[in-house]
């Protein structure tokens, strides 16, 4: 479902692929997050994204006006896994409701894999 926001001169439609876009670039900006994960249903394989397929990475979700976002991710190694999460959260939620204009309802981290940087 396509986000929509009324202002003053109209309508405005977001699509979904444009949420998760900006919802990863600006994830990848967070402290200790090395990059987006994408998950071989067929042999569980985990590999990290490259910068422009992040949206492969992070599951959309609308309803009623109400984003709801699942990111898959790969965290750098000897970082607090909670501290991370909780900032890739923050920094998500606050930068898509100046983006957007809609509330971010849920945000789920799931942590697919563990890098060093080097």
């Amino acid at each position: 479902m396509k986000g929509r926001v009324n202002s003053e001169f109209g309508e405005v439609v977001i699509n979904p692929d444009v949420i998760a876009t900006y919802a990863g670039s600006v994830a990848v900006e967070c402290f200790g997050i090395v990059g987006m994960a994408a998950v071989n249903m067929k042999d569980g394989l985990v590999r990290l994204l490259k910068k422009d397929s992040l949206k492969h990475g992070i599951q959309v979700t609308i309803n009623a006006n109400k984003i709801s976002l699942e990111f898959h991710v790969i965290i750098a190694y000897g970082v607090s896994i909670p501290t991370v999460a909780q900032n890739l959260i923050d920094s998500v939620k606050y930068q898509l409701e100046e983006f957007t204009g809609m509330k971010v309802e849920h945000v789920r981290i799931i942590v697919e894999g563990v890098r060093v940087i080097d």
